[in-house]
This record gives structure tokens, C-alpha cells and sequence, in this order.
């Protein structure tokens, strides 16, 4: 398995010419250039449904109101009476977006290179771990600023959080503070709670 730093090309660079020395430096920075493409535009899969970052945009938001509605009918029903002394109101409620390498997007960068697009491909399928920002991924950069309260017409809790993880096709590593943060594979459009959480808040969602 190749691992692709979305914030370093110049490491993804080192990568490729390591796994496949036989290629030109030139070939070599673009399948780099490629590969990390593919993560950074990974199209987003929810409810066994894929989405194109940024084409898709409205399409998916729409999609998941029905789920962000739900999640935050659940935690105003557990949420603490006035005076209370627990601190349920600090823990997010993490609702989840799987990703996907968009190997579209990638070949679109080797143009009429179609022996250079085997070669991406085959790395795809022998697997790619791709170490990230939030921000260099477009659905979490595009997820993180959407305005739930416009799009429901609802108040929505600040407690809730989206996170989009590869899911298929590749494994993903978060850089955060405190250094890199493993994203598990997890079932499409499921909820979770980000630290453990000190009450029950059971969120049950139509499949």
C-alpha cells in the first residue's frame, strides 16, 4: 500500500518513484499529481449514493437533511434540564459521510495518457493511504461550512459534526493536532459519538 501526504505532493513524488522506478521523472510527478487528486476530489457515498465534489454539493446536502433533522431531535430530547450539571451539551455528535478516490478526477489529469492511466489505476486497486487536513479534502471543506439552519429552516445544534472518511478503495489518516487520527471504516450515514459519551443518546435512522 502507497501512502500519498495530500499536503506534501513533493512526498507523494518520492512515493511514486520509489513503487514504480521504471517511469520517467516526468510520468512520475504526474501519476503524483493524479493520485492526490483522487483523494482530494474523493467523491463522497452516502445512503449507497455517489456524490461529485463540488457539482454535487446541493444534491448531497439534501440528501442528509432528513438524517441532520433527526440527529437533532435526539439531542434536544436528551439534552440537560436548565440548571443541571451535565456537560452533554460539550460532545458532538459525529454524523458520517463515507469517501471514495476519484479515480475520474485523476485520469481527467493525464489527459491522453492512457499508459500512465493503468498505472493509476492499478495503484488504486493495490491500495492507497492517503495523510490529510480537514481542509484538503473537498467534501469535508465544503461539509464543515454548510449552513444547516438555512438548508433544514430549522435550528440546528452545534453539536453536530460532519466527518467524511474513506470508506472504499482507499484507507485515510487525519492530520490533527496531537498528530495523525486513524478513520475506521464505518456504515454509510451512521451516527457516532466523539469523546465517549457520559449519557445515552440513541439516534435511530431509517436505512
Amino acid at each position: 500500500m502507497i501512502t500519498i501526504q495530500l499536503t506534501k505532493l513533493e512526498s507523494a513524488l518520492d512515493q511514486i518513484r520509489k513503487t514504480q522506478p521504471k517511469l520517467l521523472a516526468a510520468d512520475a510527478a504526474l501519476i503524483a499529481t493524479a493520485l492526490s487528486v483522487t483523494g482530494r476530489h474523493a467523491v463522497a457515498i452516502y445512503e449507497a449514493e455517489q456524490f461529485v465534489w463540488p457539482e454535487d454539493y446541493e444534491r448531497l446536502t439534501n440528501s442528509m437533511v432528513t438524517q441532520i433533522e433527526m440527529v437533532n431531535e435526539a439531542i434536544e430530547h436528551n439534552a440537560p434540564k436548565r440548571g443541571s450539571k451535565s456537560t452533554v451539551e460539550e460532545e458532538p455528535v459525529i454524523v458520517t459521510v463515507g469517501l471514495m478516490p476519484n479515480l475520474t478526477a485523476g485520469e481527467q489529469v493525464l489527459a491522453e495518457r492512457d499508459d500512465l492511466k493503468v498505472v493509476l489505476s492499478d495503484i488504486l486497486q493495490e491500495g492507497v493511504e492517503f495523510v490529510y487536513a480537514s481542509t484538503d479534502i473537498g467534501w469535508q471543506w465544503a461539509l464543515d461550512r454548510a449552513n444547516w439552519n438555512t438548508i433544514s429552516g430549522n435550528e440546528i445544534s452545534r453539536r453536530i459534526k460532519i466527518k467524511a472518511s474513506f470508506t472504499e478503495g482507499a484507507v485515510g489518516i487525519e492530520m490533527g493536532v496531537g498528530g495523525p487520527k486513524k478513520r475506521p471504516s464505518r456504515a454509510k450515514g451512521a451516527v457516532e459519538i466523539e469523546p465517549e459519551p457520559t449519557v445515552d443518546l440513541e439516534v435511530e435512522l431509517a436505512e
